[in-house]
């Protein structure tokens, strides 16, 4: 599943593109896709408006329509959102295309169909995408180590399984979530309660360091993105924890090690992130 970090280099090479355009139809192929309203009306609804802006917040994106309106969309583990040239092959899987003037379309790319798209009048509360549950951004000044000790501290569940939560620190999922325990020292296992002061602002600190990291390493041109089909522009061999169970550590050379926490896999170094006696 995209992680924050590459959600926002969707938004960041999307949203230049979008900005301005007019909206001259809409094919729904997969109604599963829109969780909001039925696809019908959707599709109504969306047709003659002009795009804004594209926001995003934790691994959600926002088309904001000139009109007020906007369209919620969450690329879940699968979805790949294009803005294509008219000659641009159709790609198996498109289940939505926007067509856009001059035959430019936007395409929405699902293999498993768990992506889904939500359209809000300008003056309805956003009750359904989920948004209003969302935690604090990786990157705002807000989160500190005293943040999330007040919001952690008591808990018995492991750091690595917490860090998934979205209603704390919204957009981490597993592979930063490892690269962050990594980058702190920190045991994936290790019990929210038993962090100390010094562990959670060290917690603190390798979020936002991470989250700064995974942004830089996966700027794209436009050119890049689409010809990676939005979805190949994730750097993995800059990565120091996920997926290098046996390898060795880049900081101790230890062999790296795997545990389950949560149904989730967790890479770390049995030295560099030692688990508490």
């Amino acid at each position: 599943m995209p992680e924050l970090p590459e959600v926002e280099t969707v938004k960041r090479v999307l949203a230049p593109q979008l900005a301005g355009q007019s909206i001259l139809s809409v094919t729904v192929c997969q109604p599963q896709i829109i969780a909001y309203p039925d696809a019908a009306l959707f599709s109504e609804l969306l047709t003659g408006q002009t795009i804004q802006s594209l926001s995003r917040r934790g691994k959600f994106l926002t088309l904001h329509m000139e009109s007020g309106d906007r369209v919620v969309i969450h690329l879940r583990m699968t979805g790949q959102l294009l803005v294509t040239p008219p000659d641009y092959p159709l790609e198996k899987h498109t289940h939505l295309v926007a067509e856009l003037p001059g035959g430019m379309q936007i395409r929405y790319i699902d293999v498993r169909r768990f992506g889904r798209f939500w359209l809000l009048k300008a003056d309805e509360a956003d009750t359904v995408t989920g948004q209003d549950k969302l935690g604090i951004e990786p990157l705002d000044d807000a989160l500190t180590g005293e943040f999330l000790c007040a919001r952690l501290g008591y808990r018995s569940k492991p750091i690595k399984e917490m860090l998934h939560d979205q209603t704390i620190v919204a957009g981490i999922g597993n592979i930063y979530s490892d690269e962050i325990l990594f980058e702190a020292g920190i045991y994936p296992g290790e019990k929210c309660a038993d962090l100390d002061a010094d562990g959670w602002n060290r917690l603190a600190a390798s979020i936002k360091k991470i989250i700064s990291w995974g942004i830089e390493v996966n700027q794209l041109t436009a050119d890049e993105y689409l010809a990676g089909k939005g979805k190949e522009y994730r750097n993995m061999p800059d990565l120091n924890a996920y997926g290098r169970e046996g390898q060795a550590c880049a900081r101790c050379g230890s062999a790296m090690e795997k545990l389950i926490i949560g149904g989730r896999s967790s890479c770390y170094c049995p030295k560099c992130q030692r688990k508490k006696p």
